[in-house]
This record gives structure tokens, C-alpha cells and sequence, in this order.
């Protein structure tokens, strides 16, 4: 029987599901490039600023995506924890997503103005100054840690190049908005933005 052939052949079989799982795999990602509420930012969704832009790459940099994921699902129990499920929209500007499903610590995709500047500060010099049962580290060296101002608006160019709509007005003012910050006031900025947008999310 023809099946058998197949069945009997260990390479062979191989192969043919590699192009079955990659036919599959194109039918269902290569549409969501052309899919306007993926393509489309979310309302109220804007390019990160300067110093938020820097402070999302200290997140990335400390790996802080490996316990925090940035990706509430339509599920009953993270809405009422978390807030508004995430939308595709809300991160058609980042390159890369930090969606994730890592939750060693809890979903930062709404974090933003949940707590004030100086406790995110206590919070990444000791975070068991504020959380007892905490697991996270210390992140200590970042408020020593300077942002390279000359950098920003080499990266801003960069993103506008992906399609993320920074103005000239906006790369020009970057390096003055970080000159002379730490990486902490950065990443603490980038974590005060998180989900502001969403708050008038019905």
C-alpha cells in the first residue's frame, strides 16, 4: 500500500511533515501581518519616549522578561488582577514584544502609575524592603549606571526605519531628555508608562 512507503521510511516521513507543519504554520501566521488589529496601534498607543525607550532597554538587558510577562489573557482571573486583556495593537511599536508567559512575578502590562516613583526605586534596590516573600534580585548598580545620551536617537532612528512614526522634532530633543540620568529614573519611567493607555479600556 502507498502509505506503507512512507510509513517505512523514516526520512521521507520526515519530510513530508516538515511541509505539512510548514504549510500549516503559513496559513496561520502569514495573515497576521495584514491584519489591521495587529498592524494598527491601539487607541491612545504612542512611540515611547526617549527616556522610556532607554528604559525599556535596560528591562530587556536585565532580563527582567524572564519572570515578568507583559501579556494579560482574556481570562477572568488576570482581568480582575491585572486589568484590560492585551491587545495586538498595544505593541505594534515594539521591537521586539515582550508579551511572554514567564510568572515568576506578576504581569507588568498594567503596572504603570500603580505605585510611586520612590517605591519602584526601594523596590529595585531591595525588593524585600517592600515585598517580604520577594524572590527578585537586587538591581543595585542601576542607580549609578548613566545612559548613553549620544545613543538614543540612534536607536529612535533605527525604530522609525521598522515603522515606529518618531518625528524629527522628537529624535532631535532625545539625547537632552536622557543626558545625565541613571538607568534606574529609565527603567523606572518605562515601568510608570506601562498600560496608561489602557485605563479608559472598557
Amino acid at each position: 500500500m502507498k502509505h506503507e512507503v512512507i510509513e517505512t521510511r523514516v526520512g521521507l516521513l520526515g519530510a513530508l511533515v516538515a511541509i505539512v507543519i510548514s504549510f500549516g504554520g503559513l496559513v496561520e501566521i502569514v495573515p497576521l501581518f495584514f491584519t489591521s488589529q495587529v498592524t494598527t496601534a491601539a487607541p491612545g498607543i504612542k512611540p515611547l519616549p526617549a527616556l522610556q525607550l532607554e528604559g525599556r532597554d535596560v528591562y530587556i538587558r536585565e532580563g527582567c522578561y524572564n519572570c515578568h510577562s507583559q501579556m494579560i489573557r482574556p481570562l477572568r482571573g488576570e482581568t480582575e488582577r491585572y486589568g484590560h486583556y492585551s491587545l495586538a495593537g498595544e505593541s505594534v511599536y515594539d521591537h521586539p514584544f515582550q508579551f511572554g508567559s514567564k510568572r515568576t512575578g506578576p504581569d507588568l502590562a498594567r503596572v504603570g502609575g500603580r505605585y510611586s516613583d520612590e517605591w519602584h526605586r526601594v523596590h529595585l534596590l531591595n525588593p524585600r524592603d517592600v515585598v517580604p516573600e520577594s524572590n527578585m534580585p537586587r538591581f543595585s548598580w542601576l542607580a549609578t549606571g548613566k545612559i548613553d545620551a549620544a545613543q538614543t536617537a540612534v536607536k529612535m532612528r533605527a525604530l522609525r526605519r521598522l515603522g515606529v512614526p518618531y518625528t524629527d522634532a522628537e529624535i532631535a530633543a532625545a539625547s537632552a531628555e536622557v543626558e545625565g540620568k541613571t538607568e534606574m529614573e529609565a527603567l523606572i519611567g518605562y515601568l510608570q508608562g506601562l498600560g496608561l493607555a489602557s485605563q479608559g479600556w472598557k
